[in-house]
């Protein structure tokens, strides 16, 4: 099983385009290295076959950055396979217009967040004249829902983890869940992972789709409740982590107490906001997670699950 981690910011990136807080400076003048784009993961199983989760709006970037994903000499083609969506958030869901050219790709996600890009984000109907997408919409009960990719070569499990919906789909309610995790799983070598790029409460599910795991990627969203009111005041904003559906990573209910229960796991956090200060590798808070065995993924970072 291969993996790489094409994206590791939250929505807008880092530095985001209109902010000058600590974190946003920081990565101006650091330069490359401190940038993030916004979050998307590649996996593989087989050679030539690749399955996105979420479609950053910096995806072409992101695919021109990663040579397993190009398409073979003197050809049009490419080796992607299929998207699944975590939820509709617009930086996981635009990126979609960017693959409209390739040929016709699976997008999975879950029911109500397909209906929602049916309907007030229309991005089907967008995409229905490039024939470029053939739509699964999942019903997720709180069990999981489980299939295959690849003629059964990768397992997938998608686990419930929340019902914040974009604010593009506020409105009536529609049954959800709206946020899922994925586990993928390659039986031909026992390699597996959790993908959790948005966390709004950790289930029993998701430890049994942790537990067993090789590795995992998980929402780093925020590392305290109250950050985005503490570090960006001149916005204006008092939204707490929670209220906006990210578990904070600090706390005695933040998922770093819950990553404790876990500690044969390779895990990395992803979608860091710009005001998370784990982005900083110099930071107090990169260092308590250092001392907890727990990383932070950088942009291109690859990884290779060999199993048993």
């Amino acid at each position: 099983m291969r993996l790489r981690i094409l994206g590791t910011a939250a929505g807008g990136g880092l530095p985001q385009w209109n902010c000058a807080c600590p974190g946003c400076a920081r990565a101006r003048t650091a330069g490359h290295r401190a940038r993030r784009t916004q979050e998307c993961l590649a996996l593989s199983v087989s050679p030539r076959v690749w399955h996105l989760v979420n479609a950053s709006p910096d995806l072409r970037t992101q695919i021109l950055a990663a040579p397993g994903l190009t398409p073979p000499d003197g050809t049009r083609d490419t080796p992607l396979r299929g998207v699944l969506l975590t939820d509709g958030e617009l930086d996981h869901t635009a990126g979609l217009l960017a693959l409209r050219e390739g040929a016709a790709l699976d997008v999975y996600a879950p029911a109500a967040v397909a209906a929602a890009l049916d309907e007030q984000f229309p991005l089907r109907t967008l995409l229905a004249p490039y024939g470029a997408a053939r739509w699964h919409a999942l019903d997720v009960p709180a069990t999981g829902r489980r299939w295959t990719l690849d003629g059964g070569r990768l397992r997938v499990t998608a686990v419930p983890v929340g019902d914040k919906r974009p604010r593009y789909a506020a409105g009536p309610a529609r049954p959800g869940p709206w946020v899922v995790a994925y586990r993928f799983d390659e039986p031909a070598t026992g390699a597996s992972v959790v993908y959790a790029p948005s966390l709004a409460h950790w289930p029993d599910a998701l430890d049994e789709a942790v537990a067993g795991a090789d590795c995992l990627i998980l929402d780093g969203t925020f590392f305290g409740e109250d950050e985005m009111g503490e570090r960006t005041p001149a916005a204006g904003r008092a939204a707490t982590a929670r209220g906006m559906g990210h578990l904070p990573i600090g706390g005695p209910a933040g998922t770093l107490a819950h990553l404790r229960r876990h500690p044969a796991v390779r895990r990395l956090y992803t979608h860091l906001n710009n005001t998370n200060p784990v982005a900083d590798p110099a930071s107090p808070e990169r260092a308590l997670l250092a001392a907890e065995g727990v990383e932070v993924a950088e942009d291109g970072t690859e990884i290779v699950l060999p199993g048993a």
